[in-house]
């Protein structure tokens, strides 16, 4: 979406790329073709300078002398025409990473220093020529401007940390996680990694435009748009301003009037509209806008996007206490909506297949029933597609603040960096109805409070970002940090007692005292690891690496071979490495589970996939069986970022694990599952997340025997989850139980696994063979 009508050129394809090493090294430049969108590292990936495959084995860690090379992006292009007396040429990169200068004819139209929020070159005019132009991008090394900059480093608070390797990165403004992170391998990159094109645009225009959504009633919907323009028309003269909304080709209401003002406001009734919903509760219409200005009745510029008429609200308290009870709910159209979903994270560690994967993605989430994601702070801002395809799917969004794990710097440089950032992102995705909340950072507070220091002092978190919200999106709510440690938090240090969290834990048994004991309300990151099928894993560990995986035991101890290590996202490959013990751990929860260890790898694959798969859908079905005592859960992961074993539940090729499967049976809009036990029994409970009442018949019998075991017909109000039976059991006896119900004609599954650790390996094939589709 945007303006209609105007002259654009892509400049990406085929660029020439220059190679410049530190001088220190002793080696030459050398220049190569690059593709635009890409990273210089992909370029020298097609060139055969690096292995065709970055993936397989170590060849990582191969990336990490060409962190210190500095890059020139080149290219020509032809225009037959200048931009004429009334257009203004505007030249964009919509990803430049990181920090770089913009030649156009050997002149300096742009520095960058974010490699986050698009660089925009504007009225570039006097800069092209007919015929041939030349365009030179000089992007710099990362981490030699970091080091060569030596004021910056003399001024460093020793407050200032982050995770292991991110240090290096608190001041730079690109994704922390490409510094190394506990879920992703270290890829530091640099390029022009998202598109770039010269447009001439309308001297006369719309410079901004937003529509919320103001009030609902039975009958209509009360909108407000606000809208900023710029022009060369002299006193406006004859100028005025027409809106158009359309339900597809359809218009549905229509206003035009005079220009007054430079900046305008206006509030118009959408009559009996068509309301946007999250999934599972409704449907997800999108109206079109459009909103044109004329002089004298001749068009200058047309402007045109998406709006959804949805109202959201958002109740939360900073702590739930047995004498206190909190809050944490997020509220569409009125409705309370218990939000079932995932983390998005990282789609390629080397950011050269982000566009290409987010359809396939996002289906993803689609189909397991999420209602909500979370775009993790340890990211970048996702594109336009993203945004465009959960307004479409009806997944609301999280969105983070690029900051994750650290104690950035406050320094009044780094807070206008910020504040520039915050009011280009906010003012970007405000009109996606997907947007539900902003949130300023991962874990900072944790951060903070992780070294005694209060993390309400932290300035981003508490002043620069909740201005910018409130400024450029002020209906939409702000949450300071997740997990949000506020000044009652902080002052009672009732820090177990939050009323949003993340549940990581021991990651021990996943029905431990940690994970039923926690009283918050809403989870927003909780996980357990499982090994990727063996397909996978034969991509990207070398056959004499597959098994086993660990090297010989020292002092009894087993230590993950150096693959096996990496590929679990310890990027120092160090025994000792701050990673360098998820595989072991993985195994662990399989020998606890099953009493033992597995034997050889297919075998390791299917007993971790099983204990992941059960432990998904625990967390899930504990909060929805609870619901309103449990208000949401964003279990972690969906899809990987690079080949790893992890707690995703996809892996980087696409290849579903076990967990994927239980997560779509428990994420079922209309669910019948079983509480844990409690005083003999266990209770049947059938958990509607949809605004429709339900009646169907149900029966549970025992996998072993067949027996039928329960049976009835049931009835289920709206939104609620409400207990239709009871089982007798003993809660130590190993017992799998199949629940089956009839709705509409049509069948649906689920089961339960009664009884504690350790359980016969024999289960794992079990639960692999219970749904088709696993």
């Amino acid at each position: 979406m945007g303006y209609i009508g105007i002259q654009k050129m892509d400049l990406n394809g085929e660029w020439q790329l220059t190679a410049i090493p530190p001088e220190e090294s002793g080696e030459e430049a050398f220049r190569i073709p690059a593709a635009v969108p890409g990273t210089a590292q992909a370029a020298l990936q097609q060139a055969g300078v690096l292995p065709a495959d970055l993936y397989d084995g170590t060849n990582i860690l191969r990336l990490r002398k060409y962190e210190f090379f500095s890059w020139v992006y080149e290219r020509t292009f032809v225009l037959d025409t200048l931009p004429g007396a009334h257009e203004e040429a505007v030249l964009t990169f919509d990803g430049l990473d990181c920090r770089g200068c913009v030649y156009l004819n050997n002149r300096l139209v742009r520095t960058s220093a974010n490699a986050l929020v698009p660089i925009v070159c504007a009225d570039v005019g006097t800069c092209l020529q007919a015929g041939e132009n030349t365009l030179r991008v000089e992007i710099a090394s990362p981490l030699a401007a970091e080091q060569a900059d030596r004021k910056r480093l003399l001024d460093m608070s020793p407050l200032e940390d982050g995770l292991s390797g991110g240090m290096e990165g608190l001041h730079i403004r690109r994704a922390p996680s490409s510094y190394g992170w506990d879920i992703l391998c270290r890829a530091v990159t640099s390029g022009l990694w998202r598109g770039v094109r010269l447009e001439y645009l309308p001297r006369t225009r719309v410079m901004e435009a937003f529509i919320t959504t103001e009030g609902l009633d039975e009958h209509s919907a009360r909108m407000r748009i606000f809208y900023s323009y710029t022009t060369d028309i002299p006193y406006y003269k004859g100028l005025t301003w027409r809106l158009e909304v359309l339900d597809g080709d359809a218009p549905i209401f229509t206003h035009e009037e005079p220009v007054w003002y430079t900046v305008e406001k206006y509030v118009f009734t959408v009559p009996d509209p068509k309301l946007w919903w999250p999934a599972g509760y409704g449907g997800q219409h999108l109206y079109t806008y459009r909103i044109t200005l004329l002089q004298d009745g001749q068009v200058c510029s047309v402007y045109e996007d998406k709006m959804g008429v949805r109202l959201l609200k958002f109740a939360r308290t900073e702590l739930n206490l047995p004498d206190k009870p909190g809050d944490f709910s997020f509220y569409v159209n009125y409705t309370r909506i218990l939000c079932k979903g995932s983390n998005w994270v990282p789609l390629d560690a080397l950011r050269m297949e982000d566009a290409d994967r987010y359809e396939k993605a996002l289906a993803l989430f689609k189909d397991t029933y999420c209602n909500m994601l979370r775009c993790w702070g340890g990211n970048v801002y996702e594109d336009d597609r993203f945004y465009a395809l959960c307004d479409e799917y009806g997944i609301l969004v999280w969105q983070d603040f690029t900051m994750a794990c650290g104690r950035y710097p406050q320094d009044e440089a780094f807070q206008a960096q910020i504040r520039d950032e915050a009011a280009d992102i906010v003012r970007k995705l405000r009109q996606h109805p997907c947007i539900a909340l902003w949130s300023g950072d991962n874990e900072c507070d944790h951060a903070w409070n992780g070294v005694g220091v209060d993390p309400n002092t932290n300035l981003l978190t508490r002043q620069i970002l909740p201005e910018a919200v409130r400024r450029y999106d002020y209906r939409r709510p702000f949450l300071p940090s997740s997990p949000y440690l506020g000044p009652e938090t902080f002052a009672r240090k009732r820090f177990d007692c939050v009323s949003e969290d993340h549940l990581w834990g021991p990651r021990d048994y996943f029905k431990s005292g940690f994970y039923l004991s926690k009283p918050c309300l809403f989870v927003s990151e909780q996980g357990y690891h499982g090994c990727p099928n063996r397909e996978s894993l034969e991509k990207f560990l070398t056959p004499k690496k597959l098994w086993p995986w660990w090297e010989e035991p020292i002092a009894g101890r087993k230590i993950a071979k150096d693959e096996w290590r990496l590929h679990g996202a310890d990027f120092t490959m160090r025994p000792d490495g701050p990673y360098a013990h998820r595989t072991k751990l993985m195994s662990d929860q399989v020998a606890q589970f099953f009493g033992r260890e597995a034997e050889d790898l297919d075998e390791f694959i299917l007993l971790s996939q099983a204990v992941q798969a059960e432990a998904f859908k625990f967390f899930i079905e504990y909060c929805r069986s609870q619901k309103w005592r449990k208000t949401g859960i964003l279990w972690w992961n969906m899809l990987d970022g690079w080949p790893q074993t992890s707690d995703a539940v996809v892996d980087w090729y696409f290849s579903k694990k076990l967990a994927y499967h239980f997560i779509k049976q428990s994420q079922q809009p209309l669910c019948l599952m079983f509480r844990e036990p409690r005083d003999w029994r266990i209770d049947l409970v059938a958990a509607n997340d949809t605004l429709r009442d339900f009646s169907g018949s149900y029966a549970v019998t025992d996998y072993a025997s067949g027996e039928t075991l329960l049976s009835g017909s049931f009835k289920s109000p709206a939104n609620e989850s409400l207990v239709i039976d009871s089982l007798r059991v003993e809660s130590a006896a190993h017992r799998l139980y199949l629940i089956t119900w009839e709705l509409d004609g049509a069948t649906y599954r689920n089961h339960y696994l009664c009884g504690r650790p350790p359980f016969d390996t024999g289960l794992a094939q079990v639960l692999h063979g219970l749904y088709p589709a696993g």
